[in-house]
């Protein structure tokens, strides 16, 4: 590797003539919107679920079938940043995000509304990446961990008060209006990218290999929909599609390893800290959204509380993580991540082992609140410390495909979580229902609150290895040197 691949991007000499303030304000704004329809429906899902006569199974597609096709949109979007210029790609990403808002606002059936949800997340899957990595380039590399704290505020912030927002609006509207009020705040975000948005990326429009977007789309798409059948009691349609999903990502690295200009430039995995962090980044969108689908879940329909009521418990938890990201950031900047990070997944797991033991038809209210707030808590002091370290170790040219895997990763994580604990909670609550002689109101209640204390117990296993990894994390941004038993498996797949 020679000094100049090591020379980090804040020696751009350019980089200063960047309006910092007015492009991350922009993109700010743009991400939260878009973020916000990951877990806007959440609330609504009862309401949908008896609008077109669908399952639980068949409704938790409108929230892991976006994040399946941002996770399926994401590879490409390393291609993307490095043909198309950092504005027109940007316009192109949210004119698409629009369109899918239509569709999903005025859809007459659930596959209309599926589908919008789809080309929705097709947009927000060209956007994010092209976010993160715009940040990186125009931040110097003490002051990143502040700026994608500050975006990483709406990572969060925004699916985690999605439930409020659709509690509130259900409660006094209908789901359709979910859209339509997002709908005027797009365009302006829109509009405001037109103006004041710059053009800050290098091209270097490289060749992009159809093989390689057919292998990632069969090998992220086969996990998921394996994963979504769990609780669909048919062998076949978990173990075809998983096997199909891994032989397709088997055959999709070992491509990339073979071409010259690859999709996805799997290099970064010669980093360790990237490596790490990257797992680390699977494991919290596991659990973290998973746990914002199932207490709504089971605040309606094991608590029979409102929609509106679960959504201003839910509340506070998304406003303190709103608060925690950027502070992290700033830490991190300051301290590195071992002060966030290890003791993040140790206070994530704990939080998670009480919920798996509390969560029955008989919980407090402040008892789901505290445990809420205290799991978002731990979500702020590991999300950005763990992406900025990730990312700190790669060498300029690597950070559109460290930020496209990274981000790749932690959608397809948080999908497969999704439908892994809900197939869980269907599966426990199904067989609570079928051991009882009746299968009653309140007995469907109390199943439900089973599956859902199956479905944090697995969390809480999962977490363990986190805590585990974590330990292992350490500040290294000065240093990129690659794992060398890796960088010499690279040379003998070329």
């Amino acid at each position: 590797m020679t000094d100049s691949q090591n020379t980090c991007i804040t020696n751009n000499p350019t980089q200063s003539s960047f309006h910092v303030g007015a492009i991350t304000a922009v993109l700010t704004i743009s991400g939260f919107f878009c973020m916000l329809n990951e877990t806007v429906l959440n609330m609504a899902l009862k309401n949908v679920m008896s609008q077109f006569d669908i399952s639980a199974i068949t409704a938790q597609w409108l929230s892991t079938g976006y994040m399946l096709i941002m996770g399926v949109s994401i590879p490409i979007s390393a291609f993307f940043i490095q043909t198309v210029k950092t504005r027109p790609l940007y316009i192109i990403s949210m004119l698409i995000f629009i369109f899918g808002t239509c569709v999903s606002g005025f859809a007459p059936a659930f596959p209309i509304l599926l589908a919008g949800r789809l080309i929705q997340a097709v947009g927000t899957g060209m956007l994010i990446p092209n976010i993160v990595n715009t940040l990186v380039v125009i931040n110097p590399e003490d002051k990143r961990g502040k700026a994608l704290g500050i975006f990483n505020l709406v990572m969060f912030f925004a699916p985690a008060i999605g439930p409020v927002i659709s509690g509130i609006i259900v409660q006094a509207l209908n789901w359709r209006w979910l859209f339509f009020i997002i709908l005027p705040f797009s365009i302006i975000s829109l509009i405001l990218g037109i103006i004041f948005l710059e053009n800050v990326t290098e091209l270097s429009k490289p060749h992009l290999d159809i093989v390689s977007v057919i292998l990632s789309t069969i090998g992220f798409g086969g996990l998921i929909y394996g994963a979504s059948n769990l609780g669909a009691g048919t062998l076949a349609l978990v173990v075809v599609p998983l096997l199909a999903g891994v032989i397709a990502l088997v055959l999709f690295g070992l491509r990339q390893a073979s071409l010259k200009e690859p999709m996805l430039d799997l290099h970064t995995f010669m980093y360790p800290m990237f490596t790490l962090g990257t797992l680390l980044i699977i494991i919290m969108h596991m659990v973290n959204f998973a746990i914002m689908l199932l207490l709504p879940l089971f605040m309606e329909g094991a608590m029979g509380l409102s929609a509106f009521t679960a959504g201003l418990i839910m509340l506070p938890g998304g406003v303190i993580n709103g608060i925690v990201a950027p502070i992290a950031g700033g830490i991190y900047d300051k301290y590195g991540p071992r002060v966030l990070i290890f003791p993040g997944f140790l206070l994530s797991a704990v939080v998670f082992f009480l919920l798996s033991r509390t969560m029955t038809v008989s919980v407090a209210i402040p008892t789901i609140i505290i445990l809420h707030c205290l799991s978002l808590i731990a979500v702020g002091m590991i999300n950005t410390p763990t992406q900025t370290n990730s990312l700190n170790q790669l060498t300029p040219e690597l950070y559109p495909h460290g930020t496209a895997i990274t981000n790749t990763l932690q959608q397809i994580g948080g999908a497969f979580g999704t439908s892994l604990f809900v197939a869980i909670m269907t599966a426990g609550q199904k067989n609570y229902v079928n051991s009882m002689e009746n299968s009653g109101a309140e007995i469907q209640a109390q199943g439900l609150a089973v599956g859902v204390q199956q479905s944090l117990t697995v969390a809480f296993i999962i977490l363990i290895l986190g805590v585990i990894i974590a330990f292992f994390v350490k500040r290294n941004s000065k240093i990129r040197k690659p794992l060398r038993s890796l960088k010499l498996a690279s040379k003998l797949g070329k």
